[in-house]
């Protein structure tokens, strides 16, 4: 009987000791697996980085632009477009396009992601299309379909013949939409870009751009680096001193490794539209990048730009 009753109390106690010991094991496990599975996500989610090199890598034919006139016929013909006015509360008063809403340079755009629609492409104009460049390319990074209207209101869309018929003065307000649905990471670094125009905001780099002016005085500075995105064909006719060429086109972020990641880059194009696209999404790369007003300057946006503005080339 004796025997019996210890060998019981024998088995208890093994159980008892097992007990907590496949407690832990169990715990242990899941405390692993789950972070496993985080580490998984965080490895598989695109970064703000990566989304951005992948906007040169799938970038379209059109450059995520339409021709200012294409855009007033759509208008014209009675397309009832989704249209982003960058200008000022004031200009956008005085007259506008038809359906355009107002969301003024900067915080004005990102604070209003939800209220755009993710089923329909986003039109976009400022005043000469360079920081509706920069607009578009962060929206496409985050997901939306957006296109810029060429050399925008001052240089584009007013000089289109008919382009009376298509503006209107009243204000136009933001509908009921589905939101899109935008990576946080992304979200928050495209927000940053809009938030970090403060920081610039009474400085060289206003609007993360640089003049003529400003710009040739800092050729020579070691701490800059001026980057041509013209073709090579143009840039070996002539451009800004000690300028490095990286053609605009796809794939042309796997040319950026040989740029400093210390430096501020002065990005300039033809007109300062593609160089602002650039700007943009090298921002979000890491790279401290502006671009040079009005580009190179060209017909079109007489009188901004290098050359429009009397400024030499190197050859």
């Amino acid at each position: 009987m004796k025997k019996t009753i210890l060998i019981i109390l024998m088995l208890m106690m093994a159980v008892v000791l097992a007990f907590p010991a496949c407690t832990l094991n169990v715990e242990v496990e899941e405390e692993s697996g789950t972070g496993e599975v985080v580490e998984a996500a965080e490895e598989t989610g695109e970064t703000a980085a990566e989304a951005a090199s992948n906007y040169f890598a799938e970038k379209p034919d059109d450059n995520n632009m339409i021709a200012q006139d294409a855009f007033v016929e759509k208008i014209a013909a009675g397309e009832e477009l989704f249209i982003l006015d960058l200008r000022s509360a004031e200009d956008y008063a005085a007259g506008h396009i038809l359906y355009s809403i107002n969301t003024p340079w900067g915080t004005a755009i990102s604070d209003n992601f939800d209220k755009m629609p993710s089923d329909e492409t986003v039109y976009v104009y400022c005043y000469s299309g360079q920081t509706a460049g920069q607009t578009v390319a962060l929206l496409n990074i985050a997901g939306f379909d957006a296109k810029s209207v060429k050399f925008g209101w001052n240089f584009g869309i007013s000089k289109v013949e008919g382009v009376d018929e298509a503006t209107e003065t009243v204000a136009n307000e933001f509908a009921e939409v589905d939101p899109l649905d935008i990576a946080p990471a992304i979200e928050t670094a495209v927000k940053g870009h809009f938030e970090g125009l403060a920081d610039v905001s009474d400085g060289t780099y206003k609007n993360y751009m640089i003049s003529p002016e400003n710009a040739n005085k800092l050729i020579g500075d070691d701490s800059m680096v001026f980057l041509s995105i013209r073709k090579a064909e143009d840039f070996a006719q002539g451009h800004i001193e000690g300028a490095i060429n990286i053609p605009w086109g796809k794939d042309m972020q796997e040319d950026f490794d040989v740029l400093p990641m210390d430096k501020t880059i002065i990005v300039y194009c033809y007109s300062g539209q593609t160089a602002a696209q650039t700007v943009a999404a090298m921002r979000l790369m890491g790279y401290d990048t502006v671009s040079l007003t009005g580009g190179m300057g060209v017909e079109a946006n007489v009188p901004i730009g290098w050359v429009n503005s009397g400024y030499e080339l190197a050859k």
